[in-house]
């Protein structure tokens, strides 16, 4: 090419000793033109027709190599081809300098490739985060390692290109830093390990709401990556915890709740142990007026009869044979009232339990699952559950346990 050039501009009448410097400019000239023309070819009319074309496709997935820029950075490549193609044409004189343009576009290449590939990732990930999947594995933190990988590759080629020397000479030498990278690389590798261990064993993902009290933790799990888990607190607060900790440290993950599709309520009324008392016939002829009771009543009446019957039990003592108690037919209401109830998952446990008596009174504890797990509609049924148990105690001739306070204590008051 530099031959046909220098015979044209003699031809023309150029003097043979400015040719040589007309020569290099109209090269560079004409290189710089050629890059920019398949620039302008791939940029503006192949990646907007293919770009058009993806727009009016039904799928998805190519909507996103558009939005994470995939396919625009794809184009800075065509005029670094040219480039090194066209180079040693006009050039091939300055030996030298076609080496060091060469090495320079392909360190460019080699960027642009790491650049494409990161941009990709984002892609697959982005894509990945849109999926129906409600639940999903962190797959941020492999696509980091993935970058790392990736990047370090890229260097090291970077360095074989601009020292002169085998990548191979540079991976073996990665031996002699070991453990410098271990230190610089520390989170990183930890990170990534743990990575590991929370997909395989499903651990924590994203969406998960999870306690970690040493990490001042509790909330939902926003973001797991390479090195740190990000979880927002209940007061929309931010912590940060690294992702190895998940492993070396315990935690809880209430998923499981929110699979199950049951939020447990576990919460006791104490009884005044003062109002506890046998039934006698004018409290069971109220009894008898709770719809709830009366299915348990019919059952539990003929049960007493017939065993005080077969002993001949002298019934005009209410401490002979046996008989209801105001406490225990209170916490058979209790259980028809939950059975009874749409707000409450009858598919898992469902206990109205007496618990050890205490200096506050004995404890009726009501263990049951709501069918709604969503907080604030856990606490309205749970409140609506204790709002109406609390109201119909004092119908059994029962007393809820309070500590002496205020007003209470003014009964003690010595008379002036």
């Amino acid at each position: 090419m530099k031959d046909i050039l220098r015979s044209w501009f003699l031809d023309l009448g150029v003097p043979n000793e400015q040719i040589d410097l007309i020569v290099i400019v109209v090269g560079i000239v004409a290189i710089a033109v050629v890059a920019f023309l398949l620039h302008f070819i791939g940029k503006q009319i192949i990646l907007r027709t293919v770009v058009a074309m993806i727009r009016r496709s039904k799928t998805d997935w190519d909507d996103v190599l558009i939005e994470y820029k995939v396919l625009h950075r794809v184009t800075h490549i065509a005029p670094a081809i040219a480039i090194n193609w066209l180079a040693p044409l006009f050039f091939v004189e300055y030996e030298e300098f076609v080496q060091g343009l060469k090495m320079g576009i392909n360190i460019y290449l080699i960027l642009i490739f790491l650049w494409v590939i990161d941009s990709f990732l984002n892609a697959v990930l982005s894509l990945y985060n849109r999926s129906d999947r409600t639940r999903r594995v962190p797959l941020k933190g492999f696509l980091q390692a993935v970058k790392l990988v990736v990047n370090l590759i890229g260097l090291i080629l970077i360095l074989s290109i601009a020292f002169g020397k085998s990548p191979i000479y540079f991976f073996s030498g990665l031996g002699a830093v070991t453990a410098v990278l271990l230190l610089v690389f520390k989170d990183a590798i930890l990170g990534f390990v743990a990575g590991i261990q929370i997909s395989v064993n499903n651990m924590v993902q994203v969406g998960d709401w999870i306690e970690m009290p040493n990490h001042n933790a509790d909330g939902d799990v926003i973001d797991v990556t390479l090195t740190t888990v990000k979880v927002q607190n209940w007061d929309k607060t931010i912590s940060t915890i690294p992702t190895h900790a998940l492993i070396s440290d315990s935690f809880k993950n209430w998923r499981g709740m929110s699979d199950a599709g049951g939020r447990r309520i576990k919460r006791s009324i104490n009884i005044d142990m003062n109002s506890v008392q046998f039934a006698d016939e004018e409290l069971l002829e109220r009894f008898k007026l709770f719809e709830i009771l009366k299915p348990y009543l019919e059952k539990k009446l003929a049960e007493v009869q017939e065993y005080n019957s077969s002993r001949e039990a002298d019934m005009s003592q209410l401490i002979n044979g046996r008989h209801l108690t105001n406490v225990g037919t209170f916490r058979a209401y209790c259980l028809g009232y939950l059975k009874n109830s749409e707000l409450i998952r009858h598919d898992m446990t469902l206990l109205v339990r007496q618990l050890q008596p205490t200096a506050e009174g004995l404890p009726i504890q009501i263990y049951v699952f709501t069918n709604d797990t969503r907080w604030a509609y856990y606490e309205d049924i749970q409140a609506d559950i204790f709002d109406h148990l609390l109201s119909v105690i004092p119908l059994f001739k029962l007393k809820v346990f309070q500590k002496p306070a205020g007003k209470d204590l003014e009964v003690l008051k010595p008379e002036q």
